[in-house]
């Protein structure tokens, strides 16, 4: 039973990581998975769990993007640091009080990201805005903060988020914005394992085969992207947050 059961695990993880190294959006996948196989365990013990492979997709989907795609270094590296203690921050919060408020809050949100995305056709597509040095620096250490809690404290569509904020808020295209999405959910991702770690809230017979399988569907799907381009991923964007969408609400009706 537990070797099925990791299997079928570690194939949610590899589509995880698959879609989440295009757009984001792979905590729609793997965190219900673990939550529906392992109903025995607690919450914060499978959320923690998932955090493993997830980390692992994030560092394959960052190294695969960082050697085709300009970094701007300057300023992620910040935020990155910025986000890595807002996530520590989430997770904690996460053992101490219950986040059922944050699935309707975020199934609004994602809504108007998608009427907003789908209306305009070229969001995304190409770099058109240009925001100066002092801006890029605000706007991309406020977003860390808030992101990076939101990852440590729920998660599902934290990818998407970051996405749509470098593009929104800093200027980039789909492409340069998942390659920085990549780097700051690492860091996100780091700071909730080591948290949970130092918990003991892991459970790792199930956490390292789902991070080989999620490092893996990173692997191939941070090289389609790349290979595809902007208007992929934009196409890919909108299935992701539409297919979001649908599972919270489903959520939200069901119980």
């Amino acid at each position: 039973m537990d070797f099925y059961t990791t299997l079928t695990l570690c194939l949610f993880s590899f589509s995880a990581g698959f879609i989440d190294a295009i757009i984001g959006g792979g905590g729609l996948i793997q965190t219900p998975a673990i939550l529906f196989t392992l109903p025995q365990y607690p919450v914060p013990t499978l959320i923690g769990t998932t955090k493993i492979p997830s980390l692992s997709g994030s560092l394959m989907g960052a190294f695969q993007y960082s050697q085709r795609v300009k970094i701007v270094g300057k300023f992620i590296a910040p935020m990155m640091v910025i986000a890595f203690g807002s996530s520590w921050l989430g997770s904690l919060v996460l053992t101490r009080v219950p986040n059922g408020f944050m699935k309707p809050l975020a199934l609004i949100i994602l809504i108007a990201v998608f009427i907003y995305t789908l209306t305009r056709k070229n969001f995304g597509n190409v770099t058109d805005q240009y925001v100066s040095d002092r801006q890029k620096r605000l706007r991309m250490w406020l977003m860390g903060g808030i992101v990076g809690f939101y990852d440590g404290f729920f998660g599902p569509g934290t990818g998407s988020f970051l996405v749509l904020g470098f593009i929104a808020l800093i200027g980039f295209d789909f492409l340069k914005a998942s390659a920085h999405a990549k780097l700051v959910n690492a860091s996100t991702n780091l700071a909730s394992v080591l948290f949970f770690v130092s918990e003991g809230k892991l459970l790792y017979a199930f956490a390292i085969p789902m991070a080989i399988a999620n490092l893996t569907g990173a692997f191939i799907g941070a090289r389609l992207a790349i290979l595809k381009g902007n208007q992929f991923i934009r196409v890919f964007f909108l299935f992701i947050i539409a297919a979001t969408i649908l599972r919270f609400s489903w959520d939200l009706i069901t119980q």
